[in-house]
């Protein structure tokens, strides 16, 4: 079987990358407020989007700036990527949560109370220190056609349950369940862009990799339509919360279980990355409970029901 190996060519000036994170992280936090106001508009009271609601968010102009700047966020992460350190750029994205935060607050009135600003502070440590920790002991393993195959075969399974979950359970779900999915078929894209991407650099073009292609393309539509339905249910930040924090951890996960990259770490390094993930993914949860504009949404539908 063909291996694959990414080698990494970093300037001498490793921190040259952090301007561009920051740039993508601002743009992020902006891409978000304006993506939750064009669904607030399409979906108006209602937590979800049916599919002709999706398509007129084609016409509204608020939610196609945001996909801009979303897109434009992304750029700017992998350039930031190629320039610097992951253990340098990406605590850097984590400025996206804190800047939506405030940014929510200042165009929606929506001001943070105490248990917002906590679970804020565990979503930037938590993904702070589970980055850092892997960053010290990650390994640049050769990725060969097993491991694809084994990254494909799980996204596979991940869609399918995605899909029964989301037939059988829809009515009950709500902005947090929507974020995480998104958060978990993201981690996923990021992985298969990252393959498939050095895969067609190098000639190593296969029906794995158009395997591989066809199921980012799968991935990033469904996770794009999850986000999309996060918004119409949720906070932007809440959405943005979700993405900086469990996106990476899936990534990382990812490359710790199937490509092997983290054999070297010690038993008391692999416990801490199980807090710090934990501690990352409680302040997300805490976040979907305590935010003002979810209890405003709580205190509608009560009154609705009454």
């Amino acid at each position: 079987m063909n291996a694959l190996s990414i080698p990494i060519q970093l300037p001498q000036g490793q921190w040259a990358g952090i301007p561009f994170a920051i740039l993508g992280a601002v743009a992020m936090s902006l891409g978000a407020q304006f993506q939750h106001r064009g669904v607030s508009k399409v979906g108006g009271d209602t937590d979800t989007l049916n599919l002709g609601q999706v398509g007129g968010l084609l016409k509204r102009p608020s939610w196609l700036l945001g996909t801009f700047l979303l897109g434009l966020a992304i750029v700017m992460q992998l350039v930031s990527l190629g320039l610097s350190p992951l253990i340098v750029v990406q605590p850097v994205g984590a400025i996206a949560l804190v800047f939506t935060t405030f940014l929510n607050w200042k165009m929606n009135g929506t001001k943070p109370t105490k248990q917002t600003l906590t679970a804020v502070t565990a979503c930037l440590v938590g993904v702070s220190g589970f980055v850092l920790i892997t960053a010290f002991y990650a390994v640049n393993n050769p990725i060969t056609d097993e491991k694809l195959l084994a990254v494909v075969i799980v996204l596979l399974v991940i869609l399918i349950a995605t899909g029964i979950a989301y037939v059988l359970y829809r009515e009950r779900m709500r902005a947090f369940s929507y974020v995480v999915v998104a958060a978990v078929l993201y981690g996923f894209v990021a992985i298969l862009a990252k393959v498939v991407l050095s895969q067609i650099s190098f000639g190593l073009v296969t029906w794995l990799t158009l395997t591989a292609l066809g199921g980012l393309v799968i991935a990033l539509l469904l996770g794009s339509y999850f986000v999309q339905l996060a918004y119409a249910s949720g906070p932007p930040d809440l959405v943005i919360a979700g993405l900086t924090v469990i996106d990476p951890i899936i990534a990382v996960l990812i490359a710790i279980i199937i490509f092997q990259e983290a054999l070297s770490m010690p038993s008391y390094a692999s416990a801490l990355l199980v807090i710090f993930g934990a501690i990352a993914v409680i302040g997300v949860w805490l976040l979907s409970k305590t935010h003002p504009e979810v209890a405003l949404r709580k205190s509608r539908a009560l009154d609705n029901i009454e």
